[in-house]
């Protein structure tokens, strides 16, 4: 190990290819910061660290975990990588659209997608000749860029497309069948818009180290081990290989032999038939009970948002989000607030006062809408009270996501405005040229300070990608979205569409930045869904295009920005990272538009029927549609002032001021450390076990703090090594296993098999032996 006198930091490079003032001097060279030297053990650490320092910062976390090494000969442009990411984009852009019309679901994840192309990426250098005439299918040997441009092209295109949702609806409900070709530019401009606004904010929600996306660090950290040289990286792709054999073995055990693991609780076991206990302590099956004290076993469920990512001020924040919602879904339920005791504990669907289901199809005309003499003979529906208070404390993270990030984080957002000050625009105006195609891509004027993300130092060796080209996108999916509503049923005025690119773009400056400090998301479609039927009254079709312009728009800059952070990571080229999403969506959306229309062609009847069959399923069309209808026809009578749910929107109003006091009070008493807090990721989680399975929350904290406190504070050594790769190999060893149960038990190729019943594989009830609720 060298002495720690001789090696090179980051700090060090920067200083190097900067002047005095900070500024890079001319475009820096790859010769002169392609390189910084990395211990082979603990990364690059600077004179006053040792292998011991615990890692605080962003900046240091980023530094050490992640290698900032780059070799600018890697090629990432071959024949072989472009066949992987299109080959990968077809096959994950037609599962995905297929599994939207059936009875299960299935999702194909980029840490799945990494490990698939690097076993493709591996064989196709392993077996095709270098020489030859076969040489230019494996010019050289795979490497970790190629990887990248894959896994980046490929996930693009992972996501059945929103807007093939808002066609589906259209065709089997209203009878709508849009031109084929504008539905295709539909289909682009509502997944590419949100890369164009995406793309003009980078500067603020990719360069900085504050905005490290945690939850790409195992994809990264996994990408780092399988491409490096040497002794210690030897040692961490055993680990790797070993924790990635164990989990894919031992998930079949709680996803098919032994369910009882899915949520394990004494609670359970000791009063299996009493209520109560079924509604705290249960939680192994979906909408049981809040899971309180119940163990999960299964990784699935607990890495949902991987728990070795969290930073502790997050955890924190969701420990104290999680205790309130216990309390609050219990004292709402046993209270009887909006008659909870009427209605299931856990719910998301409507109810007669009764406590029976809500027909929704009995308020509505021969053309679907919501006819106001229906609804007042059935009268307005109810919502599960847990459900209520889901949507109050959604709205309440996405206002305090506001005032938080302004009032705390205003100086690393304020780039995103101030470019609207008289001077900063006229500057900009002045040094404009139209002739963008002529952007050589040349850095002229970054600012390099201890702020700045090192890895995207490294990138200063590359061309950029032009501004222009994003807002170029933006502007042509603008254009395409104003013809399409205007050309085509939707009944979204232009106005209406104004409002919710509006929304968009608060929300991707915002929200996004809130996922790249903590890695947790938040969903703005209730939200919008709501604003939308204020908007749009009785025209459930408006709200489903304004929930595909603002939350789809949203969504995707969250993805686009996130996988540009991957790009930084692994120093793979801008221009690279851009035309692999650019293909990745483009292709995606085309296969998923010919696979919806084949389906919904050959399947329609099906489709439109409750139960559908055991292969195809309209259940998630029904559900959008339902929600469309909900929200666009009864959201004055359900939410205004006065009206049964008025706190929903009220609570918008509250969260703006939920910050303020622990910002003062760390202003004022800042021993306190209320700094710690984030007041969204509290309102946040104060509504997440209103669905799903609940037994995962624990074992969530539990190994969040193991990892983020303990190994962080205690094992920092060994944090830096391989808290990211045990991360990675949980990860990609479950999801490759559930991706065979799939179609193996689950029913994804047609038929389900189950598991015999037994003890630990209660199929006639709940997995955790606590009372089956009606």
């Amino acid at each position: 190990m060298p002495p720690m006198a001789q090696r090179k930091t980051t700090k060090d490079v920067v200083c190097a290819v900067t002047g005095s003032n900070g500024l890079p001097i001319g475009n820096p060279s790859p010769e002169r910061i392609s390189h910084v030297s990395w211990d082979a053990e603990a990364g690059p650490v600077s004179c006053r660290e040792g292998n011991d320092t615990v890692l605080n910062s962003e900046y240091e976390l980023v530094s050490h975990v992640v290698s900032t090494d780059d070799d600018p000969s890697l090629n990432p442009w071959t024949f072989r990588s472009v066949f992987i990411g299109l080959g990968l984009s077809a096959f994950s852009s037609a599962l995905a659209e297929i599994y939207y019309f059936k009875p299960q679901t299935l999702t194909v994840s980029p840490m799945f997608l990494a490990i698939i192309s690097y076993v493709i990426g591996t064989a196709m250098d392993t077996f095709i000749p270098r020489r030859g005439i076969f040489s230019w299918l494996n010019p050289h040997p795979f490497n970790k860029k190629e990887n990248a441009f894959v896994i980046i092209m490929a996930s693009a295109a992972a996501n059945a497309a929103l807007a093939t949702e808002v066609l589906a609806v259209q065709r089997l409900y209203y009878n709508v069948d849009p031109n084929p070709a504008a539905s295709i530019f539909l289909l682009f401009s509502s997944q590419l818009l949100g890369y164009g606004i995406g793309g003009l904010l980078r500067s603020v929600l990719v360069y900085p180290s504050k905005m490290f996306y945690p939850s790409v660090l195992p994809l990264v950290s996994m990408l780092d081990t399988f491409f490096r040289d040497g002794t210690m990286v030897q040692r961490k792709i055993q680990v790797f290989w070993t924790i990635f054999s164990i989990i894919f073995v031992w998930e079949l055990f709680p996803e098919w032999i032994f369910p009882l693991l899915t949520g394990f609780s004494v609670f359970c076991l000791a009063a299996p038939n009493n209520p109560a206990v079924s509604r705290l302590f249960g939680g192994s099956n979906g909408n049981e009970g809040l899971g309180v004290f119940s163990i999960c076993f299964d990784w699935l469920y607990i890495s949902a948002l991987n728990p070795f990512t969290v930073p502790l001020k997050a955890l924190i924040s969701a420990l104290f989000g999680y205790i309130l919602c216990i309390a609050v879904f219990t004292a709402v339920f046993y209270g009887d607030v909006w008659k909870a005791r009427n209605f299931p504990f856990l719910s998301q669907v409507l109810f007669y006062e009764n406590g029976t289901l809500y027909d929704q199809s009995l308020i509505m005309d021969a053309n679907y809408q919501v006819n106001p003499q229906l609804v007042a003979e059935q009268g307005l529906p109810y919502y599960a009270s847990t459900w209520v208070v889901y949507l109050i404390a959604t709205n309440l993270a996405l206002a305090a996501t506001i005032m938080h990030l302004l009032i705390w984080n205003h100086g690393d957002l304020r780039a995103a405005w101030t470019w609207l000050s008289p001077a900063s625009f006229w500057r900009t105006w002045n040094e404009f040229d139209w002739r963008f195609w002529k952007y050589d891509g040349r850095h002229r004027e970054v600012k390099v300070t201890d702020d700045l993300d090192p890895h995207y130092v490294q990138m200063l060796k590359y061309p950029d990608t032009p501004s222009s080209w994003y807002g170029l996108i933006a502007v042509l999916s603008l254009v395409v979205a104003f013809v399409f509503i205007y050309k085509s049923d939707s009944t979204l005025p232009w106005w209406g569409l104004v409002i919710a690119l509006l929304l968009a773009t608060i929300f991707i400056l915002f929200v996004v930045a809130l996922y790249a400090m903590t890695g947790v998301p938040l969903s703005i479609q209730t939200f919008v869904q709501m604003v939308a039927g204020y908007l749009h009254p009785g025209k459930p079709m408006a709200n489903m295009y304004f929930v595909l312009y603002s939350y789809n728009t949203m969504n995707q800059a969250q993805l686009l920005l996130r996988d540009l952070k991957v790009a930084q990571y692994v120093k793979l080229p801008p221009r690279a990272a851009f035309v692999a999403q650019i293909i990745g969506t483009v292709f995606g959306a085309t296969i998923n538009f010919v696979l919806m229309n084949s389906i919904i062609s050959n399947r329609h009847d099906t489709l439109l029927s409750i139960q559908g069959s055991n292969v195809w399923s309209g259940q998630q069309v029904q559900q959008y549609n339902s929600q469309a209808i909900v929200w666009g026809g009864l959201s004055s009578e359900l939410f205004s002032i006065g009206s049964r749910y008025h706190w929903v929107p009220l609570s918008y109003v509250i969260g703006l001021f939920l910050p303020v006091p622990f910002w003062l009070v760390h202003r004022y008493w800042p021993k306190l450390r209320t700094d710690f807090i984030y007041t969204p990721l509290i309102c946040g989680f104060v509504g997440t076990l209103a669905a799903g399975i609940n037994t995962s929350a624990l074992s969530f904290l539990i190994v969040g703090f193991a990892s983020q406190w303990w190994l962080r504070t205690r094992c920092p050594h060994w944090f830096r090594k391989y808290n990211y790769v045990v991360a990675a190999a949980l990860d990609g060893g479950t999801q490759v296993m559930v991706f065979i149960l799939s179609f193996a038990v689950f029913g994804a190729a047609g038929y389900a098999h189950l598991f015999p019943s037994w003890w630990g594989a209660n199929q006639a009830g709940n997995y955790d032996h606590c009372m089956l609720l009606q």
